[in-house]
């Protein structure tokens, strides 16, 4: 009789053995092909792979003086699987932490979502940036610690406390930094603002290793295979800035204990000459461990130490705008230079509405009306051009005005090379629909004539409008970095960007703005320029920017006139008229630039400006 149990259990006994050499080969595989934690523990007995670190390339001015450069700090690192029999309290006293402290940095370096690169066979970063002093006491104790390394590293120094803004600084990476660039481990440093952040590939270099054998104790035996496997680092690429340091140090004297910004550019490369941002801090305040507390002490200052005001500031152009709206018109047909357009008696008004203006001669040309900055004349023009048939709407007439001042830089980013640039605010026709539910025109909208109203722009804008100004019709993307070592610039900073306005219009509007500094139409809103300047045929427009409170100060303005050299914003806020403040602080920062050094008498009036202090209601500002 056959035994139906027996062959059944003759099966199962042949499926189990197929299972368990299935398993056997999946796991096989897993382990040869689609893991290397073997291959790093045996790795790690012999070999002990040891990350050079490249130096950070240095940063110079436009002069060739040594801005940011690098000094040695020192990483402590240690491998989980060789650390044994640590004295915990002992280690602790070496390096001046707490045991608590201790305890929250291993829980973060065996937290694979804050650390995905955790190998208890690899370096892990235990503590960051210790200086000399620091390390030397841990030194003596070394060999207390098995398991643990000193990894030599550099962290910024800088020559000069200022341009914190414009340098911007580093710090450890994020886990998103990490996530975004295998380049990074937990431990690295990486650019966080500034140039340091925009420039970060060229600056960093590449790492290096070493691969050193052991013995079976664990101690170093030398290199392997006489360093044949070892790869040195490559220094990162020095970077030459446009920035003139002593430009930069009159502009930070002369806004200490004010709010604002000013913006130098050089007309005809795109090179910014200076970009100062008040208040400020000390780029100091930003190297080794105490930089996290610092940026937040900065951080909770209600006066906004960190924001650069320059190209994140969005305020309202008041009269430098004036000569945007003049290309415009000119371009248009709107106006023509020597045709006596519109009256003004000490404004413009029209039925109910009422812009007011200081006294002046009347009715005016383009050219005086720029000199005495007659917001009368730029009213008239603005609701003769919204209002013309021949766009057949205010709608129609807006978008080609908004398209006008897009392309002279305005209601975008222009592009710079420092990141967080802002793009100000240029109403377009959807806007002013939704806002009056399509029921506007140019009266409705008037206050845009004269830079007020929504028109927004940063300082960086209106320096570059003096730029184009300057060029008679063109200007290069404003940027910072001059020169990289062994590497071009990317093509935007040597291109030129030309706006919607006719070549031929922007030499009028320049006229208008030496007049303004000359009062050769009877007028001048800039004359300080000429007492500062006496020597050179600068340009210039005021501005007086409207305010909830005070007034801000502005000044647009370049120099020499036919050949020139800069051109400049400057913007104070609450700084009430522009001949108050943003005058005399560009001219100041003109002659600073144009001859080396100030005079003397110039000196004399920086150091008085430079000590002038701007109150905020109850509060310095």
């Amino acid at each position: 009789m056959k035994n139906y149990t027996l062959e059944k259990r003759k099966y199962v006994i042949a499926a189990a053995a197929i299972v368990i050499v299935l398993t056997y080969i999946v796991r096989l595989f897993y382990l040869q092909i689609m893991t290397d934690d073997y291959k790093r523990y045996a790795d790690s007995n012999a070999f002990l792979n040891k990350v050079q670190y490249p130096s950070r390339g240095a940063i110079y001015d436009r002069n060739g003086k040594l801005l940011v450069f690098n000094q040695p700090a020192y990483d402590i690192t240690f491998v989980p699987r060789e650390v044994e029999a640590l004295d915990t309290l002992d280690f602790c006293k070496a390096l001046g932490i707490t045991r608590e402290q201790f305890d929250e940095r291993m829980k973060d370096v065996r937290n694979r979502r804050k650390n995905p690169g955790y190998s208890k066979y690899t370096h892990q970063t235990f503590m960051t940036q210790l200086s000399a002093e620091e390390c030397g006491v841990f030194q003596e104790k070394l060999f207390k610690y098995p398991g643990f390394y000193i990894q030599r590293r550099t962290i910024r120094q800088y020559a000069y406390n200022a341009a914190g803004h414009a340098l911007g600084d580093i710090g450890e990476v994020s886990m998103r930094d990490i996530e975004k660039d295998d380049y990074y481990g937990r431990g690295d440093y990486i650019g966080k603002q500034g140039i340091e952040k925009s420039y970060e590939k060229y600056l960093r270099g590449e790492k290096g290793v070493e691969v050193l054998l052991r013995d079976a104790h664990g101690r170093i035996q030398g290199h392997y295979m006489d360093g044949k496997l070892d790869r040195p680092s490559v220094p990162g690429k020095n970077l030459k800035l446009g920035i003139d340091i002593d430009l930069q140090l009159l502009g930070e004297r002369l806004l200490q204990h004010k709010i604002g910004a000013i913006v130098a550019i050089e007309p005809s490369t795109g090179e910014i000459l200076c970009m100062v941002s008040s208040p400020s801090f000390d780029p100091h305040l930003m190297i080794g461990r105490q930089r996290g507390k610092n940026h937040r002490l900065l951080q909770s200052d209600n006066r906004k130490p960190l924001l650069n005001r320059a190209i994140m500031g969005v305020y309202p152009p008041g009269s430098t705008f004036k000569t945007a709206q003049g290309l415009t018109f000119l371009q248009e047909g709107v106006i023509q230079e020597e045709t006596p357009a519109f009256p003004c008696s000490h404004g413009f008004s029209y039925r109910n509405l009422h812009v007011g203006c200081h006294g002046h001669a009347s009715p005016l040309t383009l050219i005086p009306a720029i000199a005495t900055s007659c917001n009368s004349y730029f009213c008239w023009g603005l609701f003769r051009m919204f209002g013309d048939r021949k766009y057949g709407s205010p709608q129609n007439a807006i978008t080609v005005w908004k398209d006008h001042m897009v392309s002279q830089g305005f209601g975008y980013p222009l592009g710079t090379d420092l990141p967080g640039e802002q793009r100000g605010f240029i109403p377009n026709a959807k806007f002013y629909d939704r806002v009056y539910r399509g029921a506007w025109n140019g009266l409705t909208v008037i206050s845009i004539s004269i830079g007020q109203g929504e028109i927004l722009a940063t300082p960086l804008q209106i320096a570059n409008l003096g730029a184009t100004i300057a060029n008679r019709g063109y200007f290069i993307t404003p940027h910072i970095v001059k020169e990289i070592e062994d590497n071009e610039l990317d093509s935007l900073y040597r291109t030129r960007r030309y706006p919607t306005i006719d070549r031929e219009y922007y030499e009028i509007v320049a006229r208008g703005m030496r007049a303004a500094v000359d009062g050769s139409t009877g007028s001048a809103t800039c004359r300080m320029v000429s007492y500062i300047l006496p020597d050179v045929e600068a340009c210039g427009k005021t501005g007086t920017a409207q305010n909830r409170g005070k007034d801000h100060s502005v000044f647009m303005g370049f120099a020499p006139m036919n050949d020139p050299k800069i051109a400049i914003a400057v913007y104070v806020e609450n700084g009430g008229f522009g001949a108050t403040y943003g005058v005399p602080i560009g001219a100041l920062m003109m002659d600073q630039y144009l001859n080396g050094k100030l005079s003397p008498e110039n000196e004399k009036l920086a150091e008085e400006f430079s000590n002038r202090v701007i109150l905020y209601g109850d509060e310095e500002r």
